[in-house]
């Protein structure tokens, strides 16, 4: 036994997995020499036990705050005797004192009862069986109190990525003795904008990659982890294409053994199970303060995190609710200086500065009280002028709606004037057989580093549509959603529309870093994707109107960019982004159940004239 215990947790294929074995650094604190490991098994009300461990500092000569992070993926260590070596990811929290708090969620590795994906909340609970991940955190923080003697009576929790949802429900729990919650990345609408949709659209290798190993049910308690899936290849856009249809993975991989894989594939359209399933409507009456985190790059859970900041100030006008956005990829902030992320640099250290001045200075003020708390309403990086702002609201109020504008020859404007009122359009034929790829690397998951790519390689395609200013004459600071309005008319009844906001660098050289100059650089600042099926409405998706002019209208999350003078700004329009997005048979249908003869080329056609206005809006912040 003692042998399985010691056996090392491999990670998982991709970054959502984000349990505490990832996000530790290079630890120069001895937790061993200065905690004391206790492990126990908490009783849930319907009787489900929770494996729970427990590390307090040795030092008893004071009392310590509570810091709980509830997890799907794994508390290990789990041997009595073998210890983390960083209690979560900021050490001047550890160096400090807390009493860490670490759970199995239900159903996952060492707890008992039945594991459910980011398990439906329910607001109205009528007996001791109605659980749910509120109740689970509330039954926890009450016997913790109970049965640790060293505590000040303050709770706070925190997690990133799935345990930043597992946070957010435990704020939901409102416990009196829970007064901080920290949710970043969190999961919030698995449909609409987080992990494995985005309006609709599915993201195949990340939902693939993730519940092939994940997904996979576990027959009796363990401490080992599912193995990741082996591709054959390290060519992603190669072995999806191979894949076909959807269809394909349960026939060809799966073998119909990962629920939650089939789950996907059962409901294709917003129905009952996700909307059940979109926590963002149950944030109303939290109690503890809350200090939302997420990157401006994060492929994962940006929505999340965006959405989660506005859905508790809206419903919570009084509460503290902070968030910060830093330039980071999924969890970057916790791990190491974070200073660049591929290629582009940010000046600075941004990944200590959050863990030293924001998330170390929230817990000490609510859990300890013994500090000021001098933290902005949104403390947000401004990428491009790499420089952190505070603002009072977010998005700022005193950010101005502006347009950009498509017009004839790839010209982008900020004004209409010009525009004629002749048939004007642009067109390229989308083809399933030839997809437009997401990355110029060879891959088979969804890269941290695609957010911020050079798109150079999209725009020499002839199925991408580039539209770009002159070189700007002063600086143009975009701020908070941006919002794509196209007029298409193609020639079959469905298809994706994909816009990309880029900045273009001076083509004689930008120094980015040490080691590189990348003149003319189109670094993707934001992209998205609608499905068009869903432009109107998630739940009940319409054709196209097939060779006539249609809307398509969607938003694209925040940003926060200064595109300096001297640089273009780009939007490129393309139909597929593969193998990111799956594709999409173009076709008014079921696309979980298309098969091979349903795909179709589409001629695609998209409108800029003075009736139809294909443009993005954004908000621009003066200096």
């Amino acid at each position: 036994m003692i042998s399985i215990l010691n056996k090392r947790f491999g990670l998982l294929l991709i970054s959502l997995l984000f349990f505490s074995g990832l996000m530790a650094q290079e630890a120069s604190f001895d937790v061993k020499a200065h905690y004391t490991k206790t492990i126990y098994s908490i009783q849930m009300r319907d009787g489900v036990k929770l494996f729970t461990v427990v590390y307090e500092p040795k030092d008893q000569s004071k009392k310590y705050p509570i810091l709980f992070q509830r997890t799907p993926y794994g508390v290990g260590p789990y041997g009595p005797d073998d210890y983390k070596s960083q209690l979560g990811h900021n050490e001047l929290l550890q160096k400090s004192g807390y009493i860490f708090v670490f759970q199995d969620v239900r159903g996952r590795y060492m707890s008992e009862g039945q594991f459910v994906d980011v398990r439906p909340f329910k607001p109205v609970k009528k007996g001791a069986k109605d659980i749910d991940e509120s109740t689970d955190t509330y039954d926890s923080i009450s016997w913790l109190l109970k049965k640790l003697k060293n505590h000040n009576g303050n709770v706070g929790m925190w997690g990133i990525s799935y345990p930043g949802f597992y946070a957010a429900m435990g704020a939901l729990s409102n416990h009196p003795n829970l007064v901080a919650v920290s949710p970043q990345a969190p999961v919030m609408d698995w449909f609409a904008g987080d992990d494995f949709h985005h309006n609709g659209a599915f993201f195949l290798p990340h939902a693939f990659n993730f519940f092939s190993s994940f997904g996979k049910v576990r027959n009796a308690l363990t401490i080992e982890n599912n193995p990741g899936f082996n591709h054959g290849t390290q060519d992603g856009y190669y072995f999806f294409k191979q894949l076909g249809p959807l269809e394909n993975a349960n026939k060809m991989y799966l073998n119909y053994e990962i629920p939650f894989w089939n789950d996907l594939m059962a409901h294709s359209e917003y129905d009952s199970f996700w909307k059940e399933r979109n926590a963002l409507q149950y944030f109303k009456g939290i109690k503890a303060a809350t200090l939302v985190v997420g990157g401006l790059f994060d492929a994962e859970n940006l929505y999340g995190a965006i959405n989660l900041y506005q859905s508790i100030e809206k419903k919570n006008p009084k509460a503290s609710n902070l968030l910060v956005m830093g330039p980071w990829s999924h969890g970057l902030w916790a791990k190491g200086d974070a200073q660049n992320l591929g290629p582009i640099n940010f000046d600075s250290k941004t990944g200590v500065f959050y863990r030293n001045k924001i998330e170390f200075e929230f817990f000490n003020h609510y859990l300890k009280g013994n500090t000021e708390l001098e933290l902005p309403e949104a403390y947000m990086f401004e990428t491009g002028t790499n420089v952190w702002k505070a603002y009072k609201t977010w998005p700022p109020q005193e950010a101005e709606e502006k347009e950009l504008i498509f017009f004839p020859s790839g010209k982008l404007a900020f004004s209409p004037e010009g525009l004629g009122s002749n048939n004007s359009f642009d067109e390229y034929t989308s083809d399933p057989a030839k997809p437009v790829p997401f990355t110029n690397g060879i891959t088979t998951s969804m890269t941290k580093e695609y957010m911020v790519e050079d798109q150079r390689f999209a725009a020499r395609r002839p199925d991408v549509l580039v539209y770009e200013t002159e070189p700007l004459k002063e600086d143009v600071t975009m701020t908070g959603p941006l919002n794509a309005e196209l007029f298409v008319s193609p020639s079959t009844d469905d298809a994706d529309f994909i816009v990309k906001l880029i900045d273009v660098f001076p083509d004689q050289g930008a120094e980015v870093d040490n080691s590189a100059k990348l003149g003319g650089y189109e670094m993707l600042v934001r992209g998205d994707v609608m499905r068009a099926k869903f432009r109107n409405s998630l739940e009940k998706p319409e054709p196209l109107t097939v060779n006539e002019v249609n809307e398509v209208k969607f938003q694209l999350c925040d940003i926060n960019h200064t595109f300096k003078a001297g640089h273009r700004i780009m939007v490129q329009v393309q139909s597929s982004w593969f193998p990111l997005v799956d594709l999409n048979p173009q076709k008014f249908m079921n696309i979980f159940s298309a098969r091979k003869e349903d795909f179709q080329k589409s001629r695609i056609k998209i409108f800029h004239t003075a009736r139809y206005q294909s443009k993005v809006r954004f908000l621009e912040l003066k200096k």
